[in-house]
C-alpha cells in the first residue's frame, strides 16, 4: 500500500506539472491516431486497452483528472478515429489500403478482411478489442461499401464500449482501495505483454520486408 500510495503522489506531481488538459489531449491524440492515422499499426501498446486501463488508473490516483470528462472524450476520439478510417477507404478504396506497411501487415489485412466478412456489423464493435483488426476494420468496410448508417451505428456502439468502457473499468479497478495494488500489477503486465507484442510484430515486419527486397 505505500508503494501504490507513492505511485499517487507521483502521478499527481506530474499532473500538476503538465496540467490536466495537456493529459486528456494526449490520451485522446493517442486514440484518435491509432486508428485515423494508423499509428495502432505499428504501435498498438500506445495506442490500444493498456493506454485506456492505464489512464483510468491514473484519473483515481491523482486529483484534477474527472474521469467522466476524460471517458467521454476518450470514446470519441475512437469514434472519430474510425470514421475517418471508414470515409478514406470509401473515397481511395483497395488500393490505398494495399499500400500500408510491409508483408506482415498485408497478411494482417487479408485476416482482417476475412473477419469482417464473416462478423459484418458485428466485427466493427469485436474489433475494437483486437489490435490489428481495430485499424482496419474501418477501412475494410469502407471499401466494402458497408452502408455509412450502418457503420455508423456499430461505431458507436464499439466507441461506447471500448474507449469509455476500459476507461472506466481501469478508474474503478484502481479507486477501491481492497483491489488497487492487484490493478497496478494487471496493468503493468498488460502494458509489458502489448510492449512487447508491439516490438516483435515491428521486428518481424522488418525482417519480413528486408528478405522480400532481397
Amino acid at each position: 500500500m505505500l508503494r501504490a500510495a507513492a505511485l499517487d503522489q507521483q502521478l499527481s506531481d506530474l499532473l500538476s506539472d503538465v496540467g490536466v488538459l495537456v493529459f486528456y489531449l494526449v490520451v485522446w491524440g493517442l486514440v484518435f491516431a491509432g486508428t485515423a492515422l494508423f499509428v495502432g499499426a505499428f504501435v498498438p501498446f500506445v495506442t490500444g486497452d493498456s493506454l485506456l486501463f492505464a489512464s483510468g488508473l491514473i484519473a483515481a490516483a491523482a486529483s484534477g483528472v474527472d474521469i467522466w470528462v476524460l471517458a467521454i472524450g476518450t470514446g470519441i476520439a475512437a469514434f472519430l478515429g474510425d470514421q475517418i478510417g471508414f470515409l478514406l477507404g470509401r473515397r481511395y478504396g483497395r488500393p490505398y489500403l494495399d499500400r500500408r506497411g510491409g508483408p506482415r501487415t498485408r497478411k494482417a489485412i487479408d485476416r482482417t478482411e476475412a473477419f469482417y466478412r464473416t462478423f459484418g456489423w458485428w466485427s466493427v464493435v469485436i474489433a475494437r478489442f483486437m489490435p490489428w483488426a481495430r485499424v482496419f476494420v474501418p477501412l475494410i468496410a469502407g471499401v466494402g461499401n458497408m452502408g455509412y448508417y450502418r457503420f455508423l451505428t456499430a461505431n458507436v456502439v464499439g466507441a461506447l464500449a471500448w474507449g469509455v468502457g476500459i476507461t472506466v473499468v481501469g478508474y474503478f479497478a484502481a479507486s477501491i482501495p481492497e483491489v488497487r495494488v492487484a490493478a497496478y500489477v494487471i496493468a503493468g503486465v498488460f502494458i509489458f505483454a502489448a510492449i512487447v507484442a508491439g516490438i516483435r510484430a515491428w521486428r518481424a515486419d522488418r525482417v519480413t520486408a528486408d528478405t522480400s527486397e532481397g
